[in-house]
């Protein structure tokens, strides 16, 4: 997601300074006009906002406030945006954290993965103060059509976890519609488009029936991030004593996927759940 975030910002005309532990990703990056830097201190220095965009709240706080971290680079009233997907109560501590040292934090996950980011329709949903949620959007029009401030912080990541469960349990909708399709012999090609304007339409019908039906698996998401956000959402839910008896199905069959060896596949690959296929998925 990073590269795709940076790629758009930098198409769109902004200056962008970078950091990563994969040399390959900087080099992307660098070739389209970016900055590459040694350190997150480094690359947090002289600029107004830090862009975050990692798969864990232990990695995000090693980045943020470890050694040549992002806290020792940047400046007073740096207003750092995370937009990686963890948990809540991290968030709240991150912010408070932040704030300890005169910056800003806003946590603002993302839906529609790097094909949206890099035309800048993602949505997001953002957390933390309004004054400072204003002024992240500075950058995050960038790259998103639907940016909406939901509470304080902590409140974007709640939301991206209820965005998960829907998404979750939408993604094995579709694969399981679809094997029904096939199985039945009906063209599941030709579902989407007559299922096109019904109650049962989405976007996630549109883009993902097709591609179960055909085994399209190009990632542009994995299995193993889906079982890291719906082991979050049951956390919350115990946090909150909310029932969610789909969800702990819909996340123990992602967990089955992992243990098979499906983790770092394209969710449309919850298909090999459904039609117990075992051969090797090519990447």
């Amino acid at each position: 997601m990073g590269g795709a975030i940076g790629t758009r910002l930098l198409e769109t005309g902004n200056s962008l300074t970078v950091f990563d532990l994969d040399l390959v990703k900087i080099a992307k990056l660098t070739k389209l006009g970016a900055t590459a830097t040694t350190s997150a201190a480094q690359a947090s220095s002289d600029v107004d906002f830090v862009i975050t965009s990692l798969n864990a709240s232990h990695i995000v706080e090693i980045a943020a406030f470890g050694k040549d971290g992002i806290i020792e680079g940047a400046r007073s009233g740096t207003v750092i945006i995370d937009m990686s997907s963890i948990a809540p109560d991290f968030t709240r501590k991150f912010a408070q954290m932040a704030k300890e040292n005169g910056m800003a934090w806003v946590d603002s996950p993302l839906s529609g993965g790097a094909p949206k980011a890099l035309i800048g329709e993602l949505t997001l949903m953002a957390g933390g103060e309004e004054n400072d949620v204003a002024r992240a959007h500075q950058v995050l029009q960038h790259v998103a059509s639907n940016y909406t401030h939901m509470g304080p912080s902590g409140a974007g990541q709640t939301t991206k976890l209820i965005n998960q469960v829907l998404c979750g349990l939408g993604f094995l909708a579709v694969a399981e519609a679809t094997q029904l399709a096939l199985d039945a012999g009906v063209d599941a090609a030709k579902i989407p488009q007559a299922l096109k304007g019904g109650r049962a339409d989405s976007a996630l019908l549109q883009e993902y029936l097709p591609r179960s039906a055909s085994k399209d698996y190009r990632r542009t998401g994995r299995i193993d991030n889906m079982v890291k956000d719906l082991n979050a959402v049951n956390d919350l839910a115990r946090q909150t004593d909310t029932s969610m008896p789909m969800t702990a199905l819909c996340a123990e069959i992602h967990r089955m996927l992992t243990s098979a060896g499906l983790g770092g596949e394209d969710q449309a690959a919850v298909m090999e759940f459904f039609n117990g296929a075992k051969q090797e998925i090519a990447p």
